[in-house]
């Protein structure tokens, strides 16, 4: 394990941008979330960003070709995938593991060529949460905020951060930083054992975050399905997306044509289940009332994912949905009301 005490963190920022770029916590008004690091920039590692950091393996908005009509000549530019390396400092355990879900679905066959370019590229290192939020519960969903994975695993214990490489890429970008970086020897340990002792006291007296998570074989599905209770559930829900674009694992997107001065732009943008115009196919569209695309969105997340991906859930607990939604509906209380509804007959049993 190596070191590095805060006062000299501008010069780790410098030398991990070098020739790449850093993607680092940045506080934004009131706001903090990942930006580009500057010198001078207001970097803020205290808590979780807005959103995870998702956006830079899968884009909120990416061109994938575009097209240019002359008489009667088409030509086509297929867009290059992304090569150049990038780090991304300061994503939490929770973020990571919502990776771990898009790699399921993205480097699946057929792969995904762009995603699967981005996660070559992209060098991560998580920093463990030293005072979880109320909102969190990712314990429940098996992460560990106090042992974050990634390339290089961080702990920013009092004035100093200790760094520990657990990967290929991470062991080669603690060779490139040199003497900047120190190493911890025992004390190190022990400051970071007595850092996860202390994250351990903090999750414990957190509302969420033992979780009961619902049973999800087929002898229940149906029962979860056509349970009366989602519509209950769905009536205050406005419809507005919010809890898809600050989801580290939510996947869902469109591919739309553009005609721009310049010729015609193919692109992928994220959508969300949650719309009224998801799914629309020429015929109509398949879930009609917001009450079958707010149940889909948490069967998908709570049901379908885990039946098909050997019991992981497509939720990390990382409680964005809690803080964000402006109707106070999520997750949380999706799986407290399927916890109910286990002690219906027929369901769970």
């Amino acid at each position: 394990m190596k070191k590095i005490s805060t006062e000299k963190l501008p010069l780790l920022y410098a030398a991990l941008n070098g020739d790449r770029q850093l993607w680092i916590p940045v506080q934004d008004g009131d706001r903090v979330e990942f930006g580009l690091w500057r010198e001078g920039a207001a970097v803020n590692l205290a808590g979780k960003t807005l959103k995870s950091g998702k956006d830079f393996f899968f884009p909120q908005n990416e061109d994938f070709v575009s097209f240019q009509k002359e008489g009667k000549k088409i030509t086509i530019t297929e867009k290059k995938r992304p090569t150049d390396e990038f780090v991304v400092f300061g994503m939490r355990g929770c973020d990571l593991a919502g990776l771990e879900v898009l790699d399921l679905v993205f480097l699946a066959e057929p792969k995904d060529s762009f995603y699967e370019a981005r996660r070559g590229a992209g060098v991560i290192v998580t920093l463990a949460c030293g005072t979880p939020d109320e909102s969190c519960f990712c314990t429940a969903f098996g992460v560990n905020p106090a042992e974050p994975k990634g390339d290089v695993a961080a702990w920013l214990v009092g004035d100093t951060l200790y760094w520990k490489p657990t990967s290929d890429k991470g062991e080669k970008l603690t060779a490139e930083l040199g003497s900047l970086l120190e190493d911890a020897g025992a004390d190190g340990d022990k400051a970071v054992a007595e850092q996860q002792a202390a994250i351990a006291d903090i999750l414990k007296q957190l509302p969420n975050t033992e979780l009961e998570l619902p049973k999800v074989g087929d002898a229940e599905f149906d029962a979860w399905f056509e349970s009366p209770n989602w519509a209950k559930m769905a009536e205050s829900c406005l419809g507005c997306g919010t809890c898809t674009f600050v989801c580290p694992t939510c996947q869902c997107y469109d591919i739309q044509d553009r005609d721009t001065k310049d010729g015609i732009r193919r692109f992928r943008c994220w959508d969300s289940c949650m719309y009224s115009d998801f799914t629309l196919m020429a015929h109509g569209n398949i879930r009609n009332t917001q009450m079958q695309r707010f149940r889909q969105r948490f069967m998908h997340k709570l049901v379908y994912f885990p039946q098909n991906n050997d019991g992981k859930y497509s939720c990390v607990g990382c409680g964005r949905c809690v803080e964000k939604c402006p109707s106070s509906l999520n997750i949380v209380k999706v799986i407290k009301a399927m916890q109910a509804m286990e002690a219906m007959e027929g369901v769970g049993k």
